[in-house]
């Protein structure tokens, strides 16, 4: 009999793990004002509008608030999260700050050409700051007052060295008259352009302004490194698709014609079942200051005011007025609104619905609620925009920043002190969605930064650059290894998780800090104990960092210049240090200062104007490190300054310590019986040994002030004694 058969072996069965629910993106959005799970429309395409530049004037910091802001979420949205953004902007180059301050710089450069006599621009000057001064009175704002006080001041200073000269026909009339009209070009400008305004009527001088300013836009941001959009749109090369946009507002019947202008309907808006009205600031509807100005200077007097149906109606077409660049329309010559700008031109690139619109957070009204609305109405639907992002605002030192108020900081001033790096960190440092205060403390805690990963990466490089034979690179993970890769891992969870949580640029480059200050303990730790730090989890938490440092296109630089100059030039300065070593060995040896003295001057002077830094280590071979000239130079120069600050203070002790013995020495000299004698204005009479016994009035001395004269007194014989003791012949 055949015993039983076995069964066939098989796998034992195989269970999955339970794996973690890693975070998903989600974003602040301004039309929910909460963090919302970030869900593009098509697939991994997301399209996104940017409200650009009004180009009437220099780009400032309150700009690279909002752009290079944008520029961060946008390539981290590409870079780290592989979405396909297609990025479109405008450039608004039809607006009513342009049109006047394109007016107000024709008309005063017209005047100049005409050379008045130093008397004719006195008396302009004088006429022109009536009104201003009228206006000044008028002005209730405090930082405007302030701002208008500032420059009445400057016109008053220079009125009074010109009124001199013309009156006493003096030579220095013609150089006074020029310094008048420099202070007073703001006043002038507007007097001009009160008198002679609407006598400018050439559409080609409202387009030289703005182009100018365009190209000094666009070359501000080439130097900030941001990001060119991928569509750029201008309202000067959108005005037939603005007009048809226009047509099917009023087509679908929310909006209406008045006296050649066209505004849109808010009360039939607001009530229609699809719709409504104010979705990002409902609180601010009906805020009368806030609609004033989105309408624009130009667009608030009481005539085109009593046009509308409702003060919260808006324009979309406005009838020009003399002085004002014009376009055919159906509704006779005018100019685009400033809202429909953006509907018409995002809507003809972007279609029905976008994913992200994105802009400063003053925009929110009534710009952005007036562009959901009337785009909403043309293209009937609800949802125009899904995400909203706001940019926090920018305040200088703690105060609010403003164009209109001259309190501003140029983008060309900005990198005149930092570079657009540093000026990318400090934004990275801090929260896109929230006030940033643009200030020296801000920029120190840039900078430190940037020479905090640049000293580190510096230091893996040596580390990398230490000979070693191909298998020798693999080393064996001790405890301190694996220590530290698991916080290595930790981390870069971490920043996962920080940027899925509104893209939170600041945790990022805390756990970023956090990262390297382990890895320089552990570098440290290991050179303690004369041991190389592991060569592969340095350059894996390197390469690591390094990406992310792409991703936002905030890369520290390679000190010292490009990989290729480093790679050529590191072998020779390997051998200058080695032999320098040498030297200075056999230098402590023989005890030849002269020789070690030498050796300090090739570290500290002459090597760091070639850009080469040299760190001796006790017991460890000389660090070599490439760093950009001119950071060492400056890194000497501070030195310097510490150690002639660290001398000057040591040499004011001296001589501080040096007067307090002198004073003593002076004081010991004084007999006790002398020390009151000379205090005539406070005492009278003293007894036998010097004491005094009555005050200046001639009255007995109180038991209390006899008490505390007799301890003086007391004190200074003793210190008398000494003197004496000290200087036997003395008595």
């Amino acid at each position: 009999d055949e015993g039983p058969q076995t069964g066939k072996r098989v796998q034992h069965p195989w269970s999955a793990p339970a794996g973690s629910n890693l975070p998903k993106l989600r974003l602040y959005n301004s039309l929910t004002r909460t963090k919302e799970l970030f869900v593009p429309q098509n697939g991994n395409k997301v399209s996104w509008y940017c409200c650009g530049p009004t180009v009437y004037d220099a780009s400032h910091m309150g700009h690279a608030r909002s752009y290079i802001s944008f520029d961060i979420l946008r390539r981290i949205l590409m870079n780290y999260f592989k979405y396909d953004v297609f990025y479109c902007m405008n450039i608004t180059d039809i607006d009513d700050k342009i049109i006047r301050r394109a007016r107000q710089n024709y008309l005063l450069e017209q005047y100049r050409e005409k050379k008045p006599a130093a008397a004719q621009v006195l008396q302009d000057v004088l006429s022109a700051r009536g009104p201003f001064q009228a206006k000044l009175a008028e002005t209730t704002d405090p930082d405007k007052k302030q701002m208008l006080e500032r420059l009445d001041s400057a016109v008053a200073a220079a009125l009074g060295p010109l009124q001199g000269a013309v009156e006493s026909k003096a030579g220095e009339a013609d150089i006074q008259h020029l310094v008048l009209l420099e202070k007073a070009k703001d006043l002038l400008s507007d007097w001009l352009d009160a008198q002679f305004g609407s006598q400018v009527t050439e559409n080609s001088i409202f387009s030289l302004l703005p182009k100018f300013w365009e190209g000094e836009y666009h070359n501000d941001m080439d130097a900030l490194n941001v990001l060119p959009p991928d569509v750029l749109t201008r309202v000067s090369e959108y005005c037939p698709e603005i007009v048809d946009f226009v047509k099917k507002i009023l087509d679908n019947d929310f909006g209406y014609e008045s006296n050649g202008s066209v505004y849109f309907d808010t009360a039939k808006f607001a009530t229609s079942q699809k719709h409504a009205y104010g979705k990002l600031v409902p609180e601010a509807v009906g805020d009368m200051k806030a609609l004033q100005e989105g309408e624009g200077d130009l667009s608030v007097s009481a005539d085109q005011l009593s046009e509308k149906r409702s003060q919260n109606d808006f324009a979309l077409w406005k009838a020009s007025k003399p002085g004002e660049p014009s376009w055919d329309s159906p509704w006779g010559k005018g100019r685009p609104g400033w809202h429909i700008e953006c509907s018409a031109m995002a809507g003809s690139i972007l279609g029905e619905s976008m994913d992200i619109h994105g802009g400063g957070f003053d925009l929110r009204f009534p710009h952005h609620d007036n562009e959901l609305a009337q785009s909403e109405a043309y293209f009937e639907n609800d949802h125009w925009v899904r995400y909203f992002l706001h940019t926090g605002h920018l305040t200088i030192a703690g105060c609010k920043m403003s164009k209109s108020l001259k309190n501003f900081i140029t983008i060309k001033d900005a990198l005149a002190k930092n570079t657009a790096r540093q000026l990318r960190l400090a934004f990275l440092m801090h929260s896109w969605k929230d006030t940033l205060d643009y200030s020296s403390n801000t920029m120190e805690s840039a900078v430190h930064y940037e020479k905090f990963l640049n000293e580190f990466f510096l230091n893996v490089k040596d580390i990398l650059r230490a000979p070693c034979d191909i298998t020798g690179q693999f080393e064996k993970w001790e405890a301190a290894e694996m220590e530290l890769n698991e916080s290595f891992y930790e981390r870069k969870a971490a920043v996962h998780a920080a940027l899925c949580d509104n893209v939170d640029t600041r945790s990022t480059m805390e756990e970023m800090r956090a990262l390297v200050t382990q890895s320089n303990t552990y570098i440290a730790s290991r050179k303690s104990s004369k041991l190389q730090p592991n060569r592969m989890l340095m350059k894996s938490i390197a390469l690591y960092l390094t990406d992310m440092l792409k991703v936002s296109e905030s890369l520290c630089s390679i000190p010292g210049g490009c990989l290729q100059m480093e790679t050529t030039v590191m072998p020779y300065l390997k051998v200058l240090s080695d032999f320098r070593e040498s030297v200075r060995k056999i230098a402590r040896e023989q005890n030849v200062t002269e020789v070690l003295q030498l050796c300090d001057v090739v570290r500290n002077d002459t090597l760091p104007e070639l850009g080469v830094r040299l760190e001796d280590h006790e017991g460890l071979p000389t660090v070599v490190k490439l760093v950009d000239k001119e950071t060492l130079l400056r890194e000497r120069n501070e030195k310097k300054k510490m150690e002639d600050e660290k001398k000057n203070k040591k040499e004011e002790a001296a001589k501080k310590k040096l007067e307090q013995e002198l004073a003593k020495l002076a004081k010991m000299k004084i007999s006790p019986c002398d020390m009151f004698r000379s205090e005539t204005d406070k005492y009278s009479s003293f007894d036998e040994t010097g004491f005094p016994t009555h005050d200046v009035e001639g009255k007995d001395l109180s038991k209390g002030q006899t008490k505390k004269l007799r301890k003086l007194h007391e004190a200074q014989e003793k210190l008398h004694q000494e003197y004496l003791q000290t200087n036997q012949n003395g008595c």
